[in-house]
């Protein structure tokens, strides 16, 4: 019975990021417009791949393979703000309010 509390940490973290995953996706369908849709699903979707990754990491062999989720989970916060970044950009050029000079 030694591991009854880990193991109920590890559940509680990996069912709270499979909640954020579930907010961000229903920001996604509810939301009126794509920035703010873009915002739901960066922040609940990072928050919830990172409650995931901490869940997934006591059941770890080695600190190789737990590296290895934490640069998932680095790389995929990256990912997700440059193409925020990029869609909100392009977005804002299409409505007219920048001519790609600017930072």
């Amino acid at each position: 019975m030694p591991d009854s509390p880990l193991l109920m940490l590890q559940a509680l973290l990996l069912i709270m990021g499979c909640l954020f995953f579930a907010v961000g996706t229903l920001g996604l369908f509810r939301l009126p417009d794509t920035l703010t849709r873009i915002h739901a699903l960066t922040k609940a979707d990072n928050l919830g791949l990172g409650l995931i990754a901490m869940g997934l990491l006591p059941a770890v062999a080695g600190p190789a393979t737990a590296a290895k989720i934490l640069l998932v989970w680095l790389v995929a916060l990256a990912a997700s703000a440059t193409a925020a970044h990029l869609v909100g950009r392009a977005l804002r050029a299409m409505e007219g309010g920048d001519d790609g000079s600017g930072p």
